[in-house]
């Protein structure tokens, strides 16, 4: 038996920090020693647009881009995101969602509303849906902008990967200045599920 790819989406809205994840993840997996392949799809390319970030690492990865059905973890950054990115996610996979709204540009400017109910909604179509509250935890760290820390630390909890692999990548990914929030929030996420 041949080991595995593991395929992971993780999407939000351009400002979010999504990007970002992405390299950190990927970073995390290549110390192991993984072949890892990273592909960044963005929408409208100003802040607030779609952002989706496909990460595969395993053995021997050929294609960074991941085919709908196939993804073993959906890690979306909003709620609406969540839905838009559903379709990528297998049967058995695990869809880990940040429990926040940011209305996209139809509903700002009155042309849509932002729909209703969309946790019950991901919940019908989910068997393995793990909801945080990552806006909370973050501000918990000391930045708002931390969201992508905490729903990575929720992330790792379900990857075989060291917790001072991620400790590391976060430390080679981002600035000094902002490595103490962005570790504290990593550490709230990966504590988030018991």
């Amino acid at each position: 038996m041949h080991e595995q790819v593991t395929s992971i989406i993780i999407t939000g809205v351009g400002g979010q920090g999504t990007v970002l994840a992405g390299r950190i993840l990927s970073r995390a997996a290549a110390s192991l020693g993984q072949d890892v392949k990273v592909a960044d799809l963005h929408g409208m390319a100003q802040r607030g647009g779609s952002v989706i970030t496909h990460v595969r690492f395993g053995p021997k990865v050929y294609s960074p881009v991941i085919a709908q059905g196939t993804a073993d973890y959906l890690v979306a950054f909003e709620k609406l995101e969540a839905c838009r990115c559903l379709p990528f996610l297998k049967r058995e996979g695990v869809l880990i969602v940040n429990d926040q709204e940011i209305p996209p540009l139809p509903v700002l400017t009155g042309a849509a509303s932002y729909p209703k109910e969309l946790l019950e909604i991901l919940n019908t179509h989910v068997n393995n849906l793990v909801i945080v509250n990552a806006l909370k935890k973050a501000k918990e760290a000391g930045s708002v902008k931390a969201v992508n820390m905490v729903l990575l630390g929720t992330l790792a909890r379900h990857l075989s990967i060291p917790q001072e692999c991620w400790e590391e990548a976060i430390r080679t990914s981002v600035k000094p200045e902002f490595q103490e929030v962005n570790l504290k929030a990593f550490v709230l996420g990966w504590e988030a599920e018991s």
